[in-house]
């Protein structure tokens, strides 16, 4: 499912990016790559606040609707 529509405070997997290669290398550089765990903590207006590793990341609903989680 996309992360947009995702629940919150579930740990979800990256199973895809469905995105060109450099946006694909800059969420890379953020750490979400394939087969990693974040949680969606907060969905506001049309962005979605996440934890990734040790941070917090907001993407807005056009990169959000690109990463598929399990």
């Amino acid at each position: 499912m996309p992360l947009v529509i995702a629940p919150l405070n579930t740990e979800l997997r990256v199973i895809k990016v469905l995105t060109n290669d450099k946006v694909k290398k800059y969420l890379e550089s953020l750490g979400i790559t394939i087969n990693s765990i974040l949680t969606i903590i907060a969905k506001a207006n049309e962005s979605v606040i996440c934890i990734i590793k040790d941070g917090r990341l907001a993407l807005d609903q056009n990169i959000a609707t690109k990463i598929l989680v399990a």
